[in-house]
């Protein structure tokens, strides 16, 4: 456990909360056999870089080894600015927790919840496969894996628009079968899946059940 604390708060704490979330959703890091407390200097020699002694993170006054997870944290990796340093403000020189350690732990659920309803959204309109070329321009289409998403449907490329982003991306949407929000004071459907739903799109020029979509230059 890591207790000194540094030097006012490295990172902002909804920086901290997602870390935090992500680290423990993906297991990259897990503590080792016992306790023992790391000054900000003992744990800078942690980053993983050649000759050091390991690879640590500190979050919420606590110090993990993500070893296991040295491609996503090791010096010039995404994460590496986390690596051997002390992320937020989470105990006191008295060893008692911080108002922030309060303040994040209540963030988490919260990034949670987000998240699963980020991965429920994106079963529901998978990512379009895309591609670019400047002989070929652009092409949009969907297939039983687009976007990461393995299903039993393959779909059509759609807009979507989500409430405040500034641009539509392309979706998958299901072509057949009941809406995935029916309306609930109006349970028959006319069997076209999520084509009728508010916040998709046809794109110009694209037949409306073509797999694929393509915009030359």
């Amino acid at each position: 456990m890591l207790r000194p604390g540094g030097r006012g708060l490295l990172l902002g704490l909804a920086a901290a909360a997602a870390a935090a979330v992500a680290a423990r959703l993906v297991g990259w890091w897990g503590p080792r056999a016992g306790s023992r407390l790391f000054t900000p200097g003992e744990l800078a020699r942690h980053r993983g870089g050649p000759g050091e002694p390991g690879l640590y993170l500190a979050l919420l006054g606590r110090v993990y080894d993500v070893s296991s997870g040295r491609r996503h944290y090791e010096p010039g990796a995404p994460y590496s600015g986390f690596a051997g340093r002390v992320i937020g403000r989470f105990y006191g020189k008295d060893g008692l927790p911080t108002s922030e350690l309060a303040q994040v732990e209540a963030m988490i659920p919260k990034g949670l919840e987000a998240n699963k309803q980020e991965l429920e959204e994106k079963k529901k309109f998978p990512p379009c496969n895309t591609e670019w070329s400047s002989a070929r321009g652009s092409r949009f289409w969907c297939s039983q894996s687009s976007g990461g998403v393995s299903r039993d449907w393959t779909g059509v490329p759609r807009k979507l628009y989500k409430p405040g982003a500034k641009e539509p991306h392309c979706v998958c949407v299901r072509t057949t079968g009941p809406p995935s929000d029916p309306a609930p004071d109006n349970p028959t459907h006319r069997n076209r899946g999520d084509l009728d739903h508010p916040n998709v799109e046809e794109y110009t020029g694209c037949p409306p059940l073509a797999t694929t979509c393509s915009f030359p230059l």
